[in-house]
């Protein structure tokens, strides 16, 4: 191997989003550096399979009033 191309190699702790900690090895951060994750796979809808619609800014009631003439049915 080639020395000095490498990123340093060591271990940080992380917090999962319900408090849960672990210790990894990680080019991230410092050695000893506490990565506090917002979202991982026991809050992420992607594996909850938990959805939401999140209407950010009205987007959704423009684009039903936009097009409602085309007999889109409203829940």
């Amino acid at each position: 191997m080639k020395k000095n191309i490498h990123p340093d190699y060591h271990e940080i702790n992380v917090i999962m989003t319900d408090g849960f900690t672990f210790k990894t090895k990680s080019t991230w951060g410092k050695e000893g550096d506490t990565l506090k994750l917002d979202i991982d796979p026991k809050s992420h809808p992607a594996w909850t399979c938990v959805r939401q619609l999140v209407d950010t800014g009205g987007q959704l009631a423009k684009f039903k009033t936009r097009y409602q003439a085309f007999g889109l049915k409203t829940s």
